[in-house]
Formats: structure tokens, C-alpha cells, sequence
């Protein structure tokens, strides 16, 4: 086996950049936030731009960190596939950035070396296809691609190399025979070309000695880069393709970026719609970093599904809280801590990252510590950081927590085989949306589903709508009576149907829902058209897609009432289509309310009482089983709550 190296010498630098700035400074319009430690050895920093003559537009650039020599940090590369055969179309196989850090229970990963997929070359449409990577990839010793001479290879030939102790160098055009790992290389990552090196700026020479134009322009960038000490790895992203947030960098500015997050030598990365950037939260779970340009090319928006991806093991943060809990509730959580010395009381929490919201802080120190979290959203993932300040020190530790989701009962009302009265005369003007109205002179009542459908259609087909043929009317009018008992609290309405093509919905006479139709303050009339047909695709204009629309706003289901209800459903066709379709099923949805548990803490002289729940109120009372029960003067409804302690009083919590 022989490997060879090869320094580039050419350099046609755009500027020198060998001076360090500090953290969080300013400098050609750019502003870095402090660096964040993120993981042990992992630490990220977030950078943006004021347009100016060195960098012409809007940038967002993340950038993570790595200490490598942090004995806890392991680099790791997308390893062979399970009967890859390198030089061959098989060497990985083709995964998106988020599963690739899932999957392995990395901290860190974003995409690394150029690649093509079997089928869908750069934009394979599924996880699990053959690929074949560009350029040096090693994976904890394993080979994964060799750098190959020729057209295909594209001069992917710029690489990173670490031992065994991510003990790093680099290597700009790298070529090589045989298929085993060069001696001492544990990890090898390889990208297109330098931008940096040696704090030079070399962007410019970039387009001279790849002559691609299709990647030199502003464009999204995953860059990777080394300090001059090699300590320490950059994995830099900057944003592209989003007007008005990133609009991308070209080489140069590329090599200003990662001059700014302290490299000295950098490389140019497999970029554009591959562009990612995720770290794990507490649990696991992958979280964007950066904003993927990708997302906004497909329909529905998905993550691209690449070939190559390099990720990081760390250790999390220590922990500067003991005995942190999290009890999460529907719409409320729980966080319990305790601290050495007394210290105050906050949790900061979000559904990003980025927090956003808190708790009130309560400055009354403490050992143990509890703040409830209000206000969030059922079945929901969010981000929290307990905060305690003791003596100048701020202590914290954060995770995330999943609140649990609502426990529906569902009540079937009618099918879409029931019954409806219907009929196509124009009834602008009348009463007909109303429970009072008179439809005895209206056809049927006759069962769903209710039709003129020459096409494909779901069964039963069970009543045939006038005239039965060509030309179809454009509205037809259905009405049905139907029974309601009990209480409204927590009932949301379900509607399941089969409808072609556009519908209003009205309860009792009151519109509930629009669809396929112009929205409010647009009167509907006989004459108007959907503006839109059901499904899409092959099937567009069929009746086959189920529409489902739950109606839970507090205004539209006080229309129900007690008895005897009327649902009324005018239903419009589409421009000059031949077919109409009707059928709708009725459920009553009903949120289950969970009863919370009153929890105590008692330290010295305080009591505090706390719940899971909100719409609560927290009353007291000198005698359990007595009429003495009465609200805590405030009133209490959130909780927690703190007292002084006394003697023989007792707490309780009503709705």
C-alpha cells in the first residue's frame, strides 16, 4: 500500500486573517455570541451580519467546538455499510442527518464528505439506498471510501485526518492505491477544497483551482476546520437560499467565518441543501441547529437524505443541581432541585432551545426548590433550565420534558351511511340552516353516501343525487337532526367526511366550518364555487381523501344545545366539474380532565404546597371535615404556593 500527500503552495489570498478576535466581538459587520458549552468538550456560538463591503449580505453562521483532547470526545464518521465494498457504489448507505445522531447517540452530527446515491445520485428520496462517498472517509479505523483519481471523484481530495488520540492534521489532495487505512489514521473526513490556511484566505483560489460554478457563489456552507494548535475540530454551518434571514457565502466569506470561530485551516464541505447541523437534547432527541435550506425545495418539508454525515460522542454537562425531577401534566410540569446552600428559585423554559419563557423567580432562599410550568401545550416537547443563584454563584441544569396527552372519549353520533333530507333548488334567503325550518317538502331522508360520481368513489353508494347525470347543480343543500345530552366541558365536534368538492357547515343555524370555499367575510351563496377539489395527485377530483375537521373553538360549540340539534350542510361544486359527493360521520370528543395531587414540602418555617393542572383553585381550612372551607386569599390558582407554617390547617384544591 502506498499514500501520498500533497500541500497546495498556490495561494492567491483575498485577505490575511491571522488575528483572533475576542468572544462576542464585532469586526466587518459580524457579531458572535459567547461561546456555550453545550457538552462536555463541545461548546457552540452563534454568529450574524450587518451587510457591509466584506460580507454583502445576510449571513447566519452556527459553528460547535470540539476539544480534542477531551479524552471523553470520539469522533465518528458514517461507518461501512453492513456489506459495503469500498470503490464500489456501496459503501454506505444513505440516512438523514437527524437518524444518523439518533441512531448512534451522538451529541453532535451535520453533513461531512460529498456522496451518490443508488438511486437519486445527490437527492436520494429514501433512507437505506447504496451510496458511494467522495474523497478519504475513515470510521474508527475502518475504511469507508478511498480518494479516487478521476472525473467522477471530482478532486474530492481535501481531508482532515486524526490518530487514534484525535491527534489531528490535514491533508489538501490526498490520492492513494490499496484499500487499507494509512498508518496512525484512526478518523478521515474529506471535503472539496481549502478556504483557509495557516489564517490565510484562500477563498479566491477556490474557483481557480476548482473551476465549478455551481458551488462557487453565495451559497449554503458546512465548513469544518482545525486551530492552529490543533486542539481544537470547528464544525461550522452557514445558512443559504432564505431571503431576508441567510442568503448563503461564497469562499471567501466562508473563510472569514471560520477565521472569526478561531481556525486556521479550513475546508469546504459537501454544502447547499445538504446543509445541516443537529444536537442531541437531554433525552436523545435530535434538534436542528441551523435552519436547512431543503426544507423549503419539497413538499411536505423533509430532511435530505445523504450519504456521508459526521458525528461527535461527548459526555453531557455536569450537572450543578441535585436530585433534579420533572412531573409533567397536560398542560403543566413539575421541576423539583435541590442546592448545598439556600438559593433562589427559576426555571426558564421553551419549545426551542432557546427557552423564551419563566417562572416567576422567587427570591426567598431555599433547599429545595419547585416552580410549575403553565400554560404548555398538551402532548408537546419542551425545553427547560432550573436556575438557582446562591451568594453571587448561579447554578443550573437543564433537560426536556414531554407533557402527556389529553385522554379523549370518543361518542359516534352517526355514520356517513346515516340518513339526511336534501335538495338542489336555491335556498338563498330561507331559513334552512336553522333547527325550526321546514324540510318536509326536501327529498329523502335518504343514507350516505350521496352522489354523482363517475369516477372512483369509496362505498357504499348509496343514494343518487338529482338529476343524475350532467348537468350537475351547483350547490346541493343537506340537513339532519341528531341528539345532544350532558355537559360541554372539554367536547370538541369531529367531522369525518367524503366530500367533492367545497362545504360550509352549520350548527343550529351558525357557521362552524368552511372548506374548499373563499373564508369569511365572503358570503356564500348558491352561485359560488369551490375554489379548490379534494386529494391531490392521481386522485385529485376524487372523493376518496377523507376530510376530517374537529371543531373545538369555545363560541362555535356553544352552539350546541341540549336535545334536539340540526347540522346543515350546503356543499358546492367546482367550476364545471360532473360529479358531486356528500357523506358525513359525527363524533362527539369529550377531554378527559385529570385530577391533581397536592404535594408539600416543608423546609423550617415554609410550606409549600404544589400541583399538576391548571383552573385550579387552592382553598384552606382549620377543620377537615367541617363547612369552613374557603379560598386562600389571593385567590391561589397557580401553583406552587408558600406559607408560613401553622398549626392544624388543612388544604385542598376545587375546580
Amino acid at each position: 500500500m502506498t499514500y501520498y500527500f500533497r500541500v497546495m503552495k498556490k495561494y492567491l489570498p483575498m485577505a490575511l486573517l491571522c488575528w483572533f478576535l475576542p468572544t462576542g466581538g464585532l469586526f466587518g459587520g459580524i457579531t458572535l455570541s459567547p461561546w456555550t458549552p453545550v457538552f462536555k468538550g463541545i461548546d457552540r456560538i452563534v454568529g450574524t451580519n450587518t451587510p457591509d463591503g466584506d460580507i454583502p449580505r445576510l449571513q447566519v453562521a452556527n459553528c460547535m467546538r470540539v476539544d480534542l483532547r477531551d479524552p471523553d470526545v470520539v469522533l465518528f464518521p458514517t461507518p461501512p455499510a453492513s456489506n459495503a465494498v469500498v470503490g464500489t457504489s456501496l459503501e454506505t448507505t444513505t440516512l438523514t442527518v437527524s437518524n444518523f445522531l439518533k441512531i448512534h447517540k451522538l451529541a453532535i452530527a451535520t453533513d461531512c464528505n460529498f456522496y451518490d446515491a443508488s438511486p437519486g445520485g445527490s437527492n436520494p428520496t429514501s433512507e437505506g439506498l447504496p451510496c458511494r462517498v467522495y474523497g478519504l472517509q475513515i470510521c474508527t479505523g475502518a475504511v469507508v471510501s478511498i480518494p479516487e483519481p478521476g472525473p467522477d471523484a471530482g478532486g474530492r481530495f481535501c481531508s482532515l485526518l486524526f490518530g487514534t488520540n484525535n491527534e489531528a492534521s490535514t491533508a489538501f489532495n490526498t490520492y492513494r492505491t490499496g484499500s487499507d487505512a494509512p498508518p496512525g489514521i484512526f478518523t478521515a473526513i474529506s471535503g472539496y477544497y481549502p478556504v483557509l490556511s495557516n489564517s490565510l484566505n484562500i477563498g479566491e483560489e477556490a474557483a481557480i483551482s476548482f473551476p465549478d460554478p455551481t458551488i462557487h457563489g453565495a451559497q449554503p456552507r458546512t465548513l469544518f476546520g482545525l486551530s492552529q494548535d490543533r486542539r481544537y475540530l470547528f464544525l461550522a454551518t452557514i445558512d443559504g437560499r432564505q431571503l431576508g434571514y441567510s442568503e448563503g457565502a461564497t469562499d471567501p466569506e466562508s473563510a472569514i467565518w471560520m477565521a472569526m470561530f478561531g481556525a486556521a485551516d479550513a475546508v469546504n464541505m459537501d454544502g447547499g441543501g445538504s446543509t445541516a447541523l443537529y444536537m442531541a437534547d437531554c433525552a436523545g432527541d435530535p434538534v436542528a441547529v441551523n435552519h436547512s435550506s431543503f426544507t423549503f425545495t419539497v413538499n411536505p418539508p423533509r430532511e435530505r437524505i445523504i450519504g456521508s454525515h459526521m458525528g461527535v460522542y461527548a459526555k453531557p454537562l455536569p450537572s450543578e443541581l441535585k436530585n433534579l425531577t420533572v412531573q409533567p401534566g397536560l398542560t403543566t410540569a413539575i421541576i423539583t432541585w435541590e442546592t448545598d446552600q439556600p438559593a433562589t428559585t427559576q426555571v426558564a423554559y421553551g419549545p426551542t432551545a432557546n427557552l423564551g419563557s419563566a417562572t416567576p423567580l422567587e427570591t426567598e432562599p431555599k433547599f429545595s426548590h419547585v416552580a410549575t410550568l403553565s400554560g404548555l401545550n398538551a402532548g408537546t416537547t419542551y425545553f427547560f433550565r432550573a436556575i438557582s443563584v446562591s451568594g453571587g454563584q448561579t447554578l443550573t441544569s437543564g433537560c426536556s420534558l414531554r407533557t402527556t396527552n389529553s385522554v379523549n372519549t370518543n361518542i359516534l353520533v352517526f355514520d356517513v351511511t346515516s340518513s339526511w333530507k336534501y335538495t338542489t333548488n336555491n335556498q338563498d334567503g330561507t331559513s334552512w340552516k336553522t333547527a325550526g325550518f321546514d324540510d318536509a317538502n326536501w327529498s329523502g331522508p335518504a343514507p350516505g353516501l350521496l352522489y354523482i360520481e363517475n369516477n372512483n368513489l369509496v362505498t357504499p353508494r348509496n343514494t343518487l343525487l338529482p338529476p343524475g347525470a350532467s348537468p350537475v347543480m351547483r350547490t346541493y343543500y343537506f340537513r339532519k337532526h341528531f341528539t345532544f345530552n350532558g355537559s360541554k366541558a372539554g367536547v370538541s365536534l369531529v367531522l369525518s367526511n367524503y366530500l367533492d368538492d367545497g362545504a360550509v357547515f352549520y350548527l343550529n343555524g351558525a357557521e362552524i366550518q368552511r372548506l374548499r370555499l373563499p373564508l369569511a367575510p365572503t358570503i356564500i351563496t348558491y352561485t359560488t364555487a369551490a375554489n379548490a377539489q379534494p386529494c391531490t395527485g392521481a386522485s385529485a377530483g376524487d372523493a376518496i381523501c377523507s376530510d376530517v375537521l374537529t371543531i373545538s373553538s369555545p363560541p362555535l360549540v356553544n352552539n350546541l344545545v341540549q336535545g334536539d340539534n340540526v347540522l346543515a350542510v350546503e356543499v358546492h361544486n367546482f367550476g364545471t366539474t360532473t360529479d358531486i359527493v356528500f357523506g358525513a360521520a359525527l363524533l362527539i370528543a369529550r377531554t378527559q380532565l385529570a385530577m391533581p395531587e397536592l404535594f408539600v414540602n416543608q423546609e423550617n418555617q415554609l410550606i409549600t404546597l404544589y400541583w399538576n393542572g391548571e383552573g385550579f383553585t387552592l382553598e384552606r381550612s382549620t377543620n377537615l371535615s367541617g363547612s369552613g372551607w374557603g379560598d386562600v386569599p389571593g385567590p391561589v390558582t397557580r401553583s406552587p404556593f408558600t406559607v408560613q407554617n401553622s398549626d392544624s390547617v388543612f388544604y385542598r384544591l376545587r375546580q
